[in-house]
This record gives structure tokens, C-alpha cells and sequence, in this order.
């Protein structure tokens, strides 16, 4: 739903024009990205100010999420669905540890 409705830019290509054009919020990479994805997400971010998390999602899991193929890299368009995500995440992440 939020990539019909223009909040994500799905795919590395995609992912880094959109932090190049001050658009993204937030760059995410899969677990099993390759590494020049990876490499290109996070240079992209540093040098255009935007927050980048390596995901604990592979591929396949961030294609189920947006519906689309089996992307490595992500960027969050707004800035409410990033910090929503982030906060998911950091929430998840912390409960995983705590059962350990």
C-alpha cells in the first residue's frame, strides 16, 4: 500500500536516486544485499543526510513487505512511515534480545 501510494522507492536504483534528490527519509538494505548495494546505500545516505539501517529482513522478506520482487535496498519517502518503521524495528530488535 505505501509504495502505490508513492511513499517508497523500492529497488537500489530507485532507493538512491531518490536520496540523491533529497526525497528519501530513510534507506534501508536486506540482510542478504549484495554488497555493492550496500555499499552504494550507505555512501548515498552519508553524503545526502539521510538515516541508513541494515535491516535483520532478507530480500525475500522485504519483497513480501512491499509487494515487489525481492529488493536489497529501500528508501522511505516520508518522513512519518520512516520514523514509524524505525521505532518498529528498534521495538522488535530490543523484545528479540530480551527473550534471549
Amino acid at each position: 500500500m505505501a509504495k502505490k501510494a508513492g511513499l517508497l522507492a523500492v529497488g537500489s536504483e530507485a532507493a538512491v536516486a531518490s536520496a540523491r534528490r533529497g526525497t528519501a527519509n530513510l534507506l534501508i538494505t536486506a540482510s542478504d544485499a549484495s554488497d555493492g548495494s550496500i555499499r552504494r546505500a550507505k555512501a548515498n545516505a552519508q553524503s545526502n543526510g539521510v538515516k541508513y539501517i541494515a535491516v535483520p529482513y532478507t530480500r525475500y522478506e522485504l519483497g513480501n513487505i512491499t509487494g515487489r520482487g525481492s529488493p536489497g535496498t529501500i528508501a522511505f519517502l516520508d518522513k512519518g512511515l520512516a520514523d514509524g518503521f524505525t521505532d518498529r524495528l528498534v521495538k522488535t530488535t530490543l523484545g528479540k534480545e530480551s527473550d534471549a
